[in-house]
């Protein structure tokens, strides 16, 4: 089929992407021809079924996350998704634009990447069975440890990918993680066209061969990935939050690969029947995982009432701030991080503090790892997808119920992540064991039996 200049285009532009009319900067004439060649399709934003509502964009069916308001296009009163509200406002008289026409495609690059490292034996492994999963367009776990070097297990799938003309999306719950990947990613594959999406992100459509965003702006792509690889799948929202796999299902093509990276999947992922896992239980490095300590230290939330640190924590702090260490205290929520922040500051002990709503948090996280601070105190927002060389660890009430056994590892990992600094300290501060303080104490002791390690 020949299309005209502009059509050609609006292919690069729409091909890959689901959007609304307003989010496409062509003229309607354009529009309008696209529609008469059958190149792109439109479909209705909210599917309505009776009394049943479903976005087409996020997948949701939640009828309290859907609204009623008089609208001014129809001039009627029209429903709308108020989960995905923030990408743009999907409403009854509103339609999704997807193109249909020619396939557009990327170019085969050869010999992309420029990463110089060497795999451990295990990376190597879990390497192969990317590459194969990519060759085959099948799925697969890589259950790997934390620390374990994840990101460098998929480089040589990604140039495999790349040299046969796919298409990749990396999707990660947390924009943390994509600001840390994309320039790890960017530097090993400097020809390659890459762009990271995240909420701020200037920039809301791409054509770049290797997409890295948040899982939540995946909502804007449909049938535009060759290969998925989905980081951290185990990580609030994404495995709470069925529209994010609904979200990511979309992206893929209808054939595709995906790859799942985890060091904590659930028992539910784990037995799925099409699923290929492929486990490396060692660090990159070839240390150990630190095991955590359990350290009683009585009812800490009556202490902090009466605004005084637990003195096993304040003698925790003492210690390593004397061996000039960088602290890590984790606490279980935002309110405790406040009277705890306020208390550290009544001693005159020096810190930062962060939680996902806190707008510094990143120039924070960044002064700790330059070490201009050397305690942060912190919700489970820095319980995965950070390294912090040298870092030494704790939990400040580990009993309570959102330190999962999933969030105990993964906090426990923050800790040895590096070969300079392989070992440290991880402590649950704690008023009572719980199971899934124990759980966690033995998933990381089987993992060191399953890695050599007696």
């Amino acid at each position: 089929m020949k299309l005209s200049p502009q059509i050609e285009s609006l292919a690069q532009f729409l091909a890959g992407k689901r959007l609304l009319l307003s989010e496409i900067p062509f003229q309607q004439d354009v529009i309008t021809e696209a529609l008469a060649q059958n190149v792109i399709e439109k479909v209705s934003g909210l599917h309505e079924n009776g009394n049943s509502l479903k976005c087409k964009r996020c997948g949701n069916q939640d009828r309290s996350l859907f609204g009623v308001h008089h609208c001014a296009r129809c001039e009627q009163d029209c429903s709308y998704c108020r989960h995905c509200l923030q990408l743009g406002k999907i409403s009854s008289c509103q339609q999704l634009y997807s193109w249909s026409g020619p396939p557009t495609s990327h170019g085969n690059l050869q010999d992309t990447l420029k990463w110089q490292g060497e795999l451990s034996p295990g990376q190597k492994q879990a390497s192969k069975s990317v590459i194969q999963a990519i060759i085959d367009q099948t799925e697969l776990l890589v259950w790997a440890v934390c620390g374990a070097g994840k990101t460098e297990v998929l480089f040589h799938g990604l140039e495999r990918a790349f040299a046969t003309g796919k298409r990749v999306l990396i999707a990660t719950p947390r924009t943390d993680v994509v600001k840390e990947l994309y320039p790890r990613i960017q530097a090993s594959f400097t020809q390659v066209s890459i762009t990271a999406l995240y909420g701020g992100s200037k920039i809301r459509h791409s054509n770049a061969q290797l997409v890295l965003a948040t899982t939540h702006q995946t909502m804007r792509f449909y049938k535009a990935f060759d290969v998925v690889i989905v980081d951290e799948v185990d990580a609030f929202p994404f495995s709470y939050d069925e529209s994010l796999q609904y979200a990511v299902d979309h992206a893929k093509k209808p054939i595709a690969t995906t790859i799942l990276l985890s060091a904590t999947p659930s028992a539910q992922l784990v037995k799925k029947r099409s699923l290929n896992i492929v486990k490396i239980p060692k660090r990159y490095h070839g240390f150990p995982l630190p095991v955590p300590r359990f350290q009683w230290i009585g009812n800490w939330k009556k202490q902090v009432k009466k605004s005084q640190l637990p003195p096993k924590i304040h003698h925790w702090i003492q210690t390593y701030f004397a061996k000039k260490k960088l602290l890590l205290l984790f606490v279980p929520s935002v309110s405790t991080l406040a009277t705890i922040s306020q208390i550290l500051i009544k001693n005159s002990i020096e810190h930062a503090s962060v939680h996902a709503a806190d707008p510094n948090r990143h120039e924070a996280v960044q002064a700790f790892r330059r070490k201009n601070i050397s305690l942060m105190v912190t919700t489970t927002i820095l319980e995965r997808g950070v390294t912090f060389p040298g870092v030494q660890v704790a939990v400040l009430g580990s009993e309570d119920d959102v330190f999962t056994e999933a969030a105990l590892v993964q906090i426990s990992g923050r800790v040895g992540r590096k070969k300079e600094t392989p070992t440290g300290d991880i402590v649950f501060f704690h008023y009572g064991v719980t199971k899934a303080m124990r759980a966690a104490q033995a998933h990381i002791e089987q993992m060191n039996r399953e890695g050599g390690f007696s």
